[in-house]
């Protein structure tokens, strides 16, 4: 099996990675993606990905995260009150903390492991517990969080790297940012993961070539269970989110933080609501897992 989205670089896994990735591969979780949120974290995926083999990196910083940027930005805005040559200079450094996150970022790219920009896409969900205390979705935030989708889909068509698109709440705007910045490159090589059940999302994924990931919420949301039997077998690559969006029968038991060896979970679920074998879905999802980040076939 395939995770091919597992956040093993945050903090649940920092005691136990080693315990948590053997005991992957004793279920048969041969192969894990590690996405990435933020900068820090981003050079986490790509250290944990040198060092144990079938475990893949991707760098980028994720739209709730970009709230970090704004922050810092918003201490160079330029005053009304205040000189010219003072505004010029706010502007000016403006751009540089921008582009220099982007550059960090960047520099990641040459990397072996490193095979994808992610996640990274657009999010206006009001988080009810986030890091940030004064946190809110304003026209402002989402300009940035657009303008970082844009540079960093630039990232992964450059440097042929796949794409890892987060999608909450926000599908009309991800689909003109997509339709604006589209390139041959990015068909076969895009995944719109943890996909929301939204017909238009699906409907532009067969258009051009885009993998729908499936998570957790498969086992209990009966609107996901209806939209993944829509999904064609050929478009659909599997993932746990981990250490988020457990599984059933182990989300009501509260048994944090979710994992890769629940993948199977996932799989036996999809499995049950396609009415195919376990082996069937396992050998195509790896498939398609590793043609979406361009990897070799087992």
């Amino acid at each position: 099996m395939f995770d091919t989205h597992c956040h093993l670089n945050f903090s649940s896994f920092k005691k136990t990675l080693d315990e948590v990735i053997s005991k992957a591969r004793t279920v048969g979780v041969e192969k894990m993606l590690i996405p990435s949120t933020k900068l820090k974290n981003s050079i986490k995926a790509v250290e944990i990905a040198e060092k144990y083999e079938g475990v893949y990196a991707a760098v980028g910083i994720h739209p709730h995260h970009i709230y970090d940027i704004k922050v810092e930005l918003n201490k160079f805005l330029p005053q009304v009150n205040s000189s010219r040559n003072q505004r010029d200079s706010d502007i000016h450094l403006r751009k540089n903390l921008l582009n220099s996150t982007l550059l960090e970022i960047e520099k990641l790219l040459n990397h072996k492991k490193v095979v994808a920009i992610g996640e990274v896409g657009l999010d206006r969900h009001e988080y009810e517990k986030t890091v940030y205390p004064d946190y809110k979705v304003s026209v402002d935030f989402m300009e940035l969080q657009k303008k970082l989708l844009t540079e960093q889909i630039k990232l992964a068509i450059k440097y042929d790297k796949s794409l890892i698109l987060h999608n909450r709440e926000a599908g009309e705007e991800m689909l003109k940012i997509m339709n604006e910045s589209w390139d041959e490159k990015l068909a076969s090589r895009t995944v719109f993961h943890c996909c929301e059940p939204n017909l238009e999302l699906l409907s532009y994924a067969k258009e051009h070539q885009i993998y729908l990931g499936v998570d957790g919420d498969v086992t209990f949301s009966s609107e996901k269970q209806e939209f993944v039997k829509l999904i064609p077998l050929e478009m659909l690559v599997v993932e746990t989110d981990s250490p988020l969006l457990l599984p059933e029968p182990l989300r009501s038991q509260k048994l944090y933080p979710n994992k890769p060896e629940n993948l199977v979970l996932i799989i036996d679920t999809i499995a049950s609501l396609l009415n195919i074998g376990r082996k069937e879905l396992i050998d195509q999802t790896i498939q398609n897992s590793n043609k979406l980040f361009n990897l070799p076939k087992d």
